[in-house]
């Protein structure tokens, strides 16, 4: 940090880029259980309708299940994210009293710091990493309900022969 005037910024700047990104993350993924919420109460309206067929009723309890186990993954995903947010807004502040601390030569307190920060953006990171596996997850699983739903419709509008 003492060769270039810069070093302090880009140890504050870092953490707070992947704050931002943390946080614009966690509104995608709050947005998208909203959206896995909405789904889940058409399933249910559907269900409450009418009487379904037993080739319908499996159909709808297999989307269900799909729906309810994305659900979770979202959740999860928004765990991880959120402990990646707090990681790296508390790696922000340590290295802000790091920098507010330099120029005062605390050796010992500035190797603290210095860990303490680079622990919290390996936390951060690896909450990231867990957050977006998840959410890779959560994709996969609506893109088997929508392959469902093109074959019931391929099925459904596909002229019968005799």
């Amino acid at each position: 940090m003492t060769q270039s005037p810069f070093g302090a910024v880009t140890f504050i700047a870092a953490p707070a880029l992947l704050t931002n990104a943390s946080s614009v993350l966690a509104m995608s993924t709050i947005n998208r259980m909203l959206a896995t919420r909405e789904l889940m109460n058409r399933l249910y309206s559907k269900s409450e309708e009418r009487i379904l067929s037993a080739t319908e009723a499996v159909l709808l309890i297999k989307k269900v299940d799909r729906v309810e186990k994305q659900a979770e993954l979202l959740l999860n995903a928004l765990h991880s994210i959120y402990l990646a947010l707090a990681a790296f807004v508390s790696a922000t502040l340590v290295t802000l009293l790091g920098a507010g601390c330099a120029p005062f030569h605390f050796a010992l307190l500035m190797q603290w710091l210095i860990g303490f920060g680079v622990a919290l953006g390996i936390i951060g990171v690896g909450g990231l990493v867990t957050g977006c596996g998840k959410l890779f997850q959560a994709t996969q699983i609506s893109l088997a309900n929508i392959r469902d739903e093109a074959a019931q419709i391929r099925e459904r509008q596909t002229p019968r022969t005799p």
